[in-house]
């Protein structure tokens, strides 16, 4: 009996967007207008290049953005579960399918010390360049029209189960934890023995219940969450089943 749990990063396990948490670092912590207003939808990752860019002209160095990341909050209750599933490793694996970046992600998950929360991490693959700048990249290319350029997280999740049937493991449930518009395809591909946990009150619990108004309700079931230790309580009745 294996459970696994699939993380959204921002909003979800940090309660800020960690892409926009680094704009502190800026000049007077601001982007000047004309890179604020560059970017097109469906091309966040691109508009971060850019905005890595911008810092890097500045001179913010490495340091700075590390230190700056690193006081990012997490979410309500958020510590308490990561440190519940850590504990419970046996029965839970864990990714995060996010839209951030892989050195965001490290830099915070590391300074908590819950790097080994996680056994994968799918995200944009980011690097610091010999002059020292930030680069990002788009974490694959797809073909799905409902997700942005850079990242369709059904696809990342399908693979994901694919390899692990491969090796011999499933899942007797899957239970997947996000807030934002790119995390409602995943959901639509889960089953009626999963689950869906959307953040209360942000843009994927308004897409799911939106769904259900127009008939069309996802096949898994959903439990909304305003604080982490929500998360946990239902881990907890899972577990005891």
């Amino acid at each position: 009996m294996k459970f696994l749990l699939v993380f959204d990063f921002d909003h979800t396990i940090v309660d800020e967007n960690s892409d926009t948490w680094i704009v502190k670092c800026a000049p007077e912590k601001k982007l000047p207008n004309g890179l604020r207003n560059s970017y097109r939808p469906g091309h966040w990752t691109e508009y971060m290049g850019r905005v890595f860019v911008y810092l890097g002209d500045n001179g913010v160095k490495e340091d700075e953005m590390r230190r700056t990341m690193t006081t990012i909050p997490f979410t309500a209750g958020m510590v308490d579960l990561l440190g519940f599933i850590g504990e419970n490793k046996e029965l839970f694996d864990c990714i995060i399918v996010s839209d951030s970046n892989t050195v965001f992600i490290d830099w915070i998950l590391k300074a908590a010390d819950f790097h080994k929360v996680f056994d994968e991490v799918f995200t944009n693959p980011a690097a610091f360049s010999s002059t020292g700048y930030l680069t990002v990249q788009n974490f694959h290319a797809h073909h799905c029209e409902k997700c942005p350029k850079n990242l369709c997280k059904r696809k990342v999740l399908k693979e994901f189960l694919d390899k692990q049937l491969q090796r011999g493991v499933s899942y007797t449930q899957i239970v997947y934890i996000g807030d934002g518009g790119n995390d409602l395809c995943p959901v639509m591909f889960l089953k009626k023995d999963d689950t869906a946990m959307p953040r209360q009150g942000y843009t994927l619990e308004k897409k799911i219940s939106q769904l259900a108004q127009d008939l069309s309700p996802v096949e898994c079931s959903v439990l909304a969450w305003s604080s982490a230790i929500d998360i946990m309580s239902y881990l907890k009745l899972l577990i005891k089943e």
